[in-house]
């Protein structure tokens, strides 16, 4: 049976996907994962060369970017779901017309970068992203949910940050709090999104876009400065 799963990240990632792993659910309560015990996350790297672009803020290259992206994300998180319920098995793809955000906390029951972090794909950094070694923060993210009894990787528990404090120090909306995530932490003692979502709608609005971006904890992540150098 785990070739089936080999094949299906094989096929993700000739679609596109950049990072693609499986997750073991049983530690989110089952009212969060809607009563499903895995996980699939697959990421898609942003661009390098548009990544180098953002160190001053968001620009009209960086919005067009992260469109592409989602539409990227969403065809391969509705490809997976499709390819789980040939073999026989229940699947939800989490793509942006299904999951519903609390525009009033801006969290979703299940964030893509909680199902990342199950599968053993990355931590979440101060800015309260999730950041792996081959790409940093320079990452988009979706995730599918299943019944299927996926190979899953091992999960990641605790930040690997340590003191750096980059992001803080950079972020135009002072939203981010300077703190060490682990597994079970609040997010609001990481970060501020609402300070986070209004800088960012501030910015975009100088571009004529009604859209909540920014990109400088992205860039400044030294995880991010390997991926963009190397």
């Amino acid at each position: 049976m785990d070739q089936v799963f080999e094949e299906l990240k094989r096929r993700l990632m000739s679609r596109g996907a950049s990072l693609v792993g499986f997750a073991d659910l049983g530690e989110i309560p089952e009212e969060d994962r809607r009563g499903f015990s895995h996980g699939v996350s697959i990421g898609v790297a942003i661009n390098p060369d548009i990544v180098r672009g953002i160190g001053n803020g968001p620009t009209l290259e960086y919005y067009e970017e992260y469109t592409r992206l989602n539409r990227l994300l969403d065809s391969l998180a509705e490809y997976a779901a499709g390819f789980l319920a040939e073999n026989g098995f229940d699947a939800e793809p989490q793509t942006t017309t299904i999951v519903v955000r609390d525009r009033t906390k801006w969290r979703t029951p299940l964030p893509h970068k909680t199902v990342a972090t199950r599968a053993g794909l990355g931590w979440i950094g101060k800015c309260a992203l999730l950041v792996t070694e081959k790409f940093g923060s320079a990452l988009r993210l979706t995730s599918v949910l299943t019944n299927a009894v996926l190979p899953a990787g091992t999960p990641v528990n605790e930040s690997r940050c340590g003191s750096c404090a980059l992001c803080r120090d950079a972020c135009p909306g002072n939203a981010v709090k300077g703190v060490n995530w682990s597994f079970g932490s609040n997010r609001d003692d990481i970060y501020d999104a609402k300070r986070c979502q209004k800088t960012a709608w501030e910015l975009m609005s100088r571009l004529g876009i009604d859209n909540t971006l920014c990109g400088k904890c992205i860039y400044i992540c030294p995880w991010t400065q390997r991926y963009i150098n190397s």
